[in-house]
């Protein structure tokens, strides 16, 4: 532990000495322009997120610092008409030394697409799509952007889905999105996955824990369709909702207060311990503000959301587990020139009730954001300790590098 601290705090500190004499501020991404307005276009956008971690609550066989490819991501969305507009994301997710493949493909290889939507604007402010989408329901978590984050990565709960009815966190259907004045949402009908994570389709035995349905031998009949949406009312600045893809931080250049609710439903989507379908449900309720204070380039950030959810009687699988959620975060961006190196320390905290064991799991996140051009590159170091029920407590620190481009 103390190698990688002087490690760390070696990095850090070269990072301050390279960057503390000023850069060249960021001004926007690679955008083709097929036309002189610019109205025709194609942008293009890459980020990468690389982590080294040290964690020492972990067998002698199993090495404590690991290096690993966070997020490899690369995103591209079209208009060549103001009346509709493609978006193609792929890339890969946690690639590390236990899952690489010998030769990039097979067994573990890991790129796919995350989202491949088409949208069509049906009126002014009112929009309709299809295909693999992010256009989530629940609350403004599950609709996170990975650019942009105030925490060194989303509340894993809030991402209620991934991996039982979806595809990393995107269903294949139909979305509506617009807005009301100040009031924002988003709503959607969607495909039940028949592959999920908990693929189980015998009867449980009393007592047992409910299992999501992993209903490959019933077929997209018996899978159904889940139900989705989410609305959030903008006080102040209002957010764009041209892309799904909900801010973490805007580091001072807006004034935002939102309140949202949301909810996600699967009618018969687990299998209860005496062998009958019951419903998934889960709903959440949540607020957003984000200010700068003073005229000296700082500000804060803060985020709070309620959420319950219902996977049936006793259902656990890793995060997923039915019962009340809440969680919070809240950051101050430190004042300072906007061209030289900015620091955003912040704190976030994880309260979970779990039905299956009685009782509750917390995971408290303490760091700082490091932003040598915003979020176009930054470092972060955050410490987390996480403990579920009577068990022991388990910390990891954690080093991120990030380039958004």
């Amino acid at each position: 532990m103390k190698r990688i601290s002087i490690l760390l705090v070696g990095l850090l500190f070269s990072c301050q000495l390279i960057f503390a004499q000023g850069i060249d501020e960021y001004t926007g991404g690679y955008k083709i322009k097929f036309n002189e307005d610019g109205s025709k276009y194609m942008r293009v956008i890459a980020w990468g997120q690389f982590w080294a971690q040290y964690n020492d609550n972990v067998p002698d066989d199993v090495s404590k610092t690991n290096f690993s490819v966070r997020r490899a991501r690369f995103l591209t969305y079209t208009q060549l008409n103001k009346k509709f507009l493609i978006l193609t994301h792929f890339g890969l997710n946690s690639l590390n030394g236990g899952n690489t493949s010998p030769v990039g493909f097979g067994e573990n290889s890991q790129l796919f697409f995350h989202d491949f939507w088409g949208e069509w604007n049906i009126v002014k402010d009112v929009s309709a799509g299809f295909g693999l989408h992010y256009w989530n329901g629940i609350s403004r978590a599950n609709n996170q952007s990975t650019l942009n984050m105030m925490t060194l990565d989303n509340n894993r709960q809030s991402w209620a889905t991934i991996g039982l009815s979806d595809q990393f966190a995107r269903h294949i259907g139909v979305y509506l999105k617009g807005k009301f004045g100040r009031l924002q949402y988003r709503v959607a009908i969607n495909e039940a996955n028949t592959n999920t994570l908990d693929n189980d389709n015998t009867p449980r035995a009393v007592g047992s824990v409910a299992v999501y349905r992993g209903r490959e031998v019933f077929g997209s009949a018996d899978a159904g369709k889940v139900f989705q949406g989410y609305f959030d009312y903008n006080f102040l600045d209002e957010e764009s909702n041209f892309l799904p893809y909900k801010v973490g931080t805007y580091l001072g250049s807006k004034e935002v207060f939102n309140v949202g609710a949301g909810f996600f439903a699967h009618p018969d989507g687990v299998v209860e311990a005496d062998g009958s379908a019951a419903d998934v449900s889960i709903f959440a309720v949540d607020a957003f503000y984000d200010t700068p204070l003073g005229g000296n380039n700082d500000a804060i950030t803060a985020y709070a959301v309620y959420q319950n959810n219902d996977y049936g009687e006793n259902f656990e699988l890793g995060p997923y587990a039915t019962g009340g959620m809440f969680y919070a975060h809240v950051g101050y961006l430190i004042p300072g020139d906007k061209t030289n190196t900015r620091f955003q320390p912040y704190v976030s905290y994880n309260n979970r009730q779990i039905d299956a064991i009685d009782d509750t799991a917390t995971r408290l996140g303490i760091g700082t954001n490091i932003f040598l051009t915003g979020h176009h590159s930054k470092f972060s170091l955050e410490y987390s300790n996480t403990k579920r029920g009577s068990g022991d407590s388990q910390g990891v620190l954690t080093l991120q590098a990030m380039i958004f481009l």
